[in-house]
């Protein structure tokens, strides 16, 4: 197989090594780094017709269910259900819109996380399948890997790496863990999430919008490196659409850009705007579900802005940081964070931009505009008032175009 032909931007030379393709990008294509690792396993495999494989049957269908395991990592089912103790709630990690997970250990000593979906799930056995065989296509240090699945009748279950850091808001919003993260830490597991954004946009072969973008949704493993969680549960859309219009607004309020809060419309710059959010709860330490009509602000948003515009930044960075911390890269954080979170769509950069922001502090970087100010449920501008119920949605749904 020749690996060159995947890659759609090479204009220069190529090092093949199995499973792995490193292109030389030309130093004029704008937004893109120089040097793109492009990680093939999946693939390969998908084209050579060999089943993904950590050590179980290579199927276990039961219930009249046909699949076609060249196509699916399909794994025992009783042996994950066994990792898991037949589901104990002792080791259960947390529970979403679409089932819970659990921690398991497989026979040969490897943790695992199992994501054992609900049987009222939206998801029919075609859906399913459609959403394992996309996220085992995927693979990103910055994205949280798919083992395999189970499934037995009606039950469904995901198995992914186990991330032994849990998530990034277990350590962001606790007084106490915060203090473990210096400023070093956090400005890399910013990195790093914008480079998972970014594959899932621009660099793997499906344009991926998570759509349920937040700090839970960010795992961090023994070394603390961001992996993003939950991109999976996906649509296939049609080719060239870049944009959709949904009546099922699903995602997490707090996170959500405006036109997709109240129109229901979302792209790519949906994703930049949650990312801008995150980015400005992990330099203040502080939830932005907090501040909803507070003594501070009317909502996060409106509290980083008023700083901003006073010239007041530093009172917005996390206490723990101020003494330890390079404050030029941090006032430049939290410029790139409110260019995200401008009400325009067309006003964010793309996760393309934002990893070149982020990496060269040499670039000069353009004023913000005034964001939306998120209140709770409503999303309004600053001009307008409305009633506010602040409340959250734990659904997560993520949408996927052919590129």
């Amino acid at each position: 197989m020749d690996d060159c032909n995947i890659c759609q931007y090479c204009t220069s030379s190529c090092i093949n090594s199995p499973l792995h393709l490193r292109c030389t990008l030309p130093s004029e294509e704008e937004g893109k780094r120089n040097e793109v690792k492009i990680q093939l396993a999946p693939l390969r495999q998908n084209l050579e017709s060999t089943p993904i494989s950590i050590g179980f049957p290579e199927s276990n269908i039961q219930g009249g269910n046909q699949m076609d395991t060249s196509e699916l990592p399909l794994m025992d089912f009783e042996a994950i259900k066994a990792a898991t103790d037949d589901f104990a709630d002792s080791n259960k990690l947390g529970q979403g819109g679409f089932g819970t997970v659990y921690k398991g250990m497989l026979s040969n000593g490897r943790e695992i996380a199992v994501k054992r979906l609900s049987r009222k799930s939206w998801q029919g056995l075609e859906e399913f399948k459609n959403e394992v065989i996309l996220i085992a296509k995927l693979q990103h240090r910055n994205l949280v890997r798919l083992l395999g699945c189970g499934i037995e009748g009606e039950e469904k279950l995901l198995v992914y790496e186990f991330m032994p850091n849990t998530s990034l808001d277990v350590f962001i919003f606790d007084p106490i863990r915060r203090a473990q993260l210096d400023w070093r830490t956090r400005f890399d597991i910013i990195c790093g999430i914008a480079r998972g954004l970014l594959y899932l946009h621009e660099d793997s072969r499906l344009k991926i919008i998570h759509r349920d973008l937040k700090p839970s949704n960010v795992l961090l493993d023994s070394d603390m490196t961001a992996k993003i969680s939950d991109f999976g549960m996906a649509r296939i859309f049609c080719e060239n659409q870049n944009a959709a219009n949904t009546r099922r607004v699903v995602g997490t309020f707090g996170y959500m850009a405006p036109e997709y809060a109240m129109e229901g419309l979302f792209s790519v710059k949906s994703d930049v705007f949650s990312f801008g959010v995150i980015l400005l709860e992990i330099i203040s330490g502080k939830r932005n579900s907090g501040f909803c009509l507070t003594k501070h602000a009317q909502s996060f948003l409106a509290y980083a802005w008023g700083l901003w515009v006073e010239g007041k930044c530093l009172e917005f960075v996390d206490p723990l940081l101020v003494d330890n911390c390079s404050t030029t890269e941090v006032l430049r954080c939290i410029q790139i964070g409110l260019l995200c979170v401008q009400q325009d769509a067309a006003d964010r950069p793309t996760m393309s931009t934002v990893v070149v922001m982020l990496g060269n502090e040499s670039l000069a970087l353009p004023q913000p505009t005034k964001p939306a100010f998120a209140l709770g449920r409503i999303v309004v501008k600053a001009n307008q008032s409305s009633s506010v119920n602040c409340s959250v949605d734990v659904e997560t749904i993520s949408h996927v175009l052919p590129r």
